[in-house]
Protein backbone atom coordinates (compact mmCIF):
# COMPACT_ATOMS: atom_id res chain seq x y z
CA UNK A 1 0.00 0.00 0.00
CA UNK A 2 1.13 3.64 -0.78
CA UNK A 3 2.50 5.53 2.37
CA UNK A 4 0.29 7.95 3.79
CA UNK A 5 1.62 12.00 4.00
CA UNK A 6 0.45 14.30 6.93
CA UNK A 7 -1.10 17.80 4.94
CA UNK A 8 1.15 19.51 7.42
CA UNK A 9 3.90 17.38 5.73
CA UNK A 10 3.65 18.46 2.33
CA UNK A 11 6.21 20.83 0.75
CA UNK A 12 6.28 22.66 -2.07
CA UNK A 13 7.43 20.66 -5.49
CA UNK A 14 6.27 17.70 -3.93
CA UNK A 15 3.94 14.94 -5.28
CA UNK A 16 0.40 13.95 -3.77
CA UNK A 17 -2.87 11.98 -4.76
CA UNK A 18 -6.26 13.30 -3.88
CA UNK A 19 -8.76 11.42 -5.56
CA UNK A 20 -6.60 9.39 -7.55
CA UNK A 21 -5.46 12.47 -9.31
CA UNK A 22 -1.55 13.46 -9.06
CA UNK A 23 -0.52 16.95 -8.16
CA UNK A 24 1.59 19.23 -7.25
CA UNK A 25 2.05 21.39 -4.53
CA UNK A 26 2.79 24.69 -5.91
CA UNK A 27 2.61 26.72 -2.57
CA UNK A 28 1.99 26.07 1.13
CA UNK A 29 1.21 27.97 3.72
CA UNK A 30 0.39 27.32 7.54
CA UNK A 31 -2.03 29.10 9.62
CA UNK A 32 -1.47 28.34 13.38
CA UNK A 33 -4.05 29.44 15.75
CA UNK A 34 -3.67 31.31 18.90
CA UNK A 35 -6.62 30.56 20.56
CA UNK A 36 -6.53 27.28 22.72
CA UNK A 37 -8.66 24.38 21.16
CA UNK A 38 -8.02 25.58 17.27
CA UNK A 39 -6.87 23.61 14.31
CA UNK A 40 -3.71 24.52 12.38
CA UNK A 41 -4.92 24.92 8.76
CA UNK A 42 -2.80 24.06 6.06
CA UNK A 43 -3.60 26.14 2.90
CA UNK A 44 -2.47 23.95 -0.94
CA UNK A 45 -1.74 25.59 -4.08
CA UNK A 46 -1.98 22.36 -6.10
CA UNK A 47 -1.45 21.74 -10.11
CA UNK A 48 -3.39 18.79 -11.40
CA UNK A 49 -0.80 17.03 -13.79
CA UNK A 50 -3.30 15.20 -15.82
CA UNK A 51 -5.14 18.77 -16.56
CA UNK A 52 -2.60 21.30 -15.64
CA UNK A 53 -5.33 23.25 -13.33
CA UNK A 54 -4.33 25.21 -10.26
CA UNK A 55 -6.41 24.98 -7.62
CA UNK A 56 -6.14 26.48 -3.65
CA UNK A 57 -7.65 24.29 -0.87
CA UNK A 58 -7.29 24.62 2.95
CA UNK A 59 -7.19 21.10 4.68
CA UNK A 60 -6.77 20.25 8.46
CA UNK A 61 -3.06 19.46 9.04
CA UNK A 62 -4.23 15.76 9.99
CA UNK A 63 -5.77 15.27 6.65
CA UNK A 64 -3.86 12.28 4.93
CA UNK A 65 -2.87 12.09 1.43
CA UNK A 66 -1.62 9.25 -0.52
CA UNK A 67 2.04 9.18 -2.00
CA UNK A 68 1.03 8.98 -6.33
CA UNK A 69 2.72 6.17 -7.92
CA UNK A 70 4.65 8.53 -9.68
CA UNK A 71 8.05 8.40 -11.62
CA UNK A 72 10.61 10.32 -13.38
CA UNK A 73 12.57 9.40 -16.64
CA UNK A 74 14.94 11.10 -18.15
CA UNK A 75 14.07 11.13 -22.26
CA UNK A 76 15.48 12.30 -25.46
CA UNK A 77 12.88 14.33 -27.64
CA UNK A 78 12.54 12.74 -30.68
CA UNK A 79 10.08 14.55 -32.72
CA UNK A 80 6.40 15.74 -32.93
CA UNK A 81 3.37 15.27 -35.22
CA UNK A 82 -0.58 15.35 -35.67
CA UNK A 83 -0.41 12.40 -32.92
CA UNK A 84 1.99 14.27 -30.25
CA UNK A 85 5.25 14.21 -29.57
CA UNK A 86 7.47 11.62 -29.43
CA UNK A 87 10.64 10.76 -26.78
CA UNK A 88 12.73 8.27 -25.84
CA UNK A 89 12.83 6.40 -22.50
CA UNK A 90 17.20 6.57 -21.41
CA UNK A 91 16.78 3.58 -19.18
CA UNK A 92 14.85 1.14 -21.40
CA UNK A 93 14.71 2.96 -24.91
CA UNK A 94 10.68 2.69 -25.27
CA UNK A 95 9.07 5.24 -26.95
CA UNK A 96 7.09 7.38 -24.80
CA UNK A 97 3.97 9.93 -26.20
CA UNK A 98 2.59 13.13 -25.13
CA UNK A 99 -0.25 14.54 -26.23
CA UNK A 100 -0.54 18.34 -27.95
CA UNK A 101 -2.21 19.65 -24.66
CA UNK A 102 0.25 17.93 -22.51
CA UNK A 103 3.48 19.36 -24.15
CA UNK A 104 2.26 23.01 -24.71
CA UNK A 105 4.32 25.72 -25.63
CA UNK A 106 7.43 23.74 -24.14
CA UNK A 107 7.82 22.35 -27.88
CA UNK A 108 9.67 26.26 -28.03
CA UNK A 109 12.37 25.43 -25.85
CA UNK A 110 12.91 21.33 -27.56
CA UNK A 111 15.55 20.70 -30.38
CA UNK A 112 16.09 17.09 -31.41
CA UNK A 113 17.67 14.95 -28.44
CA UNK A 114 17.41 17.59 -26.06
CA UNK A 115 17.58 15.35 -22.56
CA UNK A 116 14.80 16.19 -20.38
CA UNK A 117 12.45 14.69 -17.67
CA UNK A 118 9.29 12.65 -18.40
CA UNK A 119 6.85 12.27 -15.11
CA UNK A 120 4.82 8.98 -15.26
CA UNK A 121 1.40 7.97 -13.18
CA UNK A 122 0.76 4.60 -12.55
CA UNK A 123 3.04 3.84 -15.76
CA UNK A 124 1.59 6.25 -18.22
CA UNK A 125 3.11 9.48 -19.72
CA UNK A 126 1.52 12.61 -18.17
CA UNK A 127 4.18 15.63 -18.70
CA UNK A 128 7.89 16.55 -18.98
CA UNK A 129 10.09 18.89 -17.30
CA UNK A 130 12.34 20.92 -19.36
CA UNK A 131 15.82 21.63 -17.94
CA UNK A 132 16.35 24.40 -16.53
CA UNK A 133 18.58 26.14 -19.57
CA UNK A 134 18.49 25.47 -23.30
CA UNK A 135 21.01 25.70 -25.89
CA UNK A 136 19.13 27.26 -29.29
CA UNK A 137 21.00 29.06 -32.29
CA UNK A 138 19.66 32.29 -33.28
CA UNK A 139 18.09 32.06 -36.78
CA UNK A 140 17.14 35.37 -37.27
CA UNK A 141 17.93 38.75 -35.66
CA UNK A 142 18.08 42.52 -36.72
CA UNK A 143 21.68 43.47 -36.90
CA UNK A 144 23.01 45.63 -34.19
CA UNK A 145 23.35 49.62 -35.05
CA UNK A 146 26.43 51.38 -34.55
CA UNK A 147 26.06 53.74 -31.26
CA UNK A 148 23.72 51.15 -29.84
CA UNK A 149 25.39 49.88 -26.71
CA UNK A 150 25.60 46.84 -24.89
CA UNK A 151 26.15 47.94 -21.29
CA UNK A 152 22.67 50.23 -21.57
CA UNK A 153 20.41 46.83 -21.74
CA UNK A 154 19.55 47.66 -25.29
CA UNK A 155 17.94 44.64 -26.70
CA UNK A 156 16.03 43.21 -29.55
CA UNK A 157 14.13 40.48 -30.85
CA UNK A 158 15.88 36.93 -31.86
CA UNK A 159 14.02 34.16 -33.55
CA UNK A 160 15.49 30.69 -32.60
CA UNK A 161 15.39 27.31 -34.43
CA UNK A 162 12.80 26.02 -32.89
CA UNK A 163 10.56 29.28 -34.11
CA UNK A 164 10.87 31.07 -30.27
CA UNK A 165 10.97 34.82 -30.21
CA UNK A 166 13.23 36.27 -27.42
CA UNK A 167 14.53 39.20 -26.15
CA UNK A 168 18.07 39.47 -26.58
CA UNK A 169 20.78 41.90 -26.44
CA UNK A 170 21.86 44.06 -29.43
CA UNK A 171 25.22 41.92 -29.99
CA UNK A 172 23.54 38.81 -30.87
CA UNK A 173 24.18 37.62 -34.36
CA UNK A 174 22.60 35.13 -36.39
CA UNK A 175 23.68 31.61 -36.24
CA UNK A 176 24.97 32.24 -32.33
CA UNK A 177 24.08 29.46 -29.57
CA UNK A 178 22.60 31.07 -26.69
CA UNK A 179 21.07 30.05 -23.35
CA UNK A 180 17.98 30.42 -22.62
CA UNK A 181 16.12 30.12 -19.33
CA UNK A 182 13.27 27.61 -20.10
CA UNK A 183 11.32 28.56 -17.19
CA UNK A 184 11.08 32.43 -17.79
CA UNK A 185 12.59 32.00 -21.60
CA UNK A 186 14.84 34.85 -20.94
CA UNK A 187 18.43 35.30 -22.45
CA UNK A 188 20.76 34.29 -20.07
CA UNK A 189 24.40 33.77 -21.68
CA UNK A 190 25.85 32.59 -25.01
CA UNK A 191 26.57 29.08 -25.16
Amino acid sequence: MAALIDAIDVKRKMFVELENIPYSCLDVEISTPTARGGQTLVRLKMRNLLNNSVFDKTFKASDKFKEPDMETVDASYLYSDSDGSYFLDQENFETLVLGEDKVGDALEMMVEGIILQINKFNGNPISLQLPMQVELAVTYTEPGVRGDTASGGVTKAATLETGAVVRVPIFIKEGEKIKITTETREFAGRA
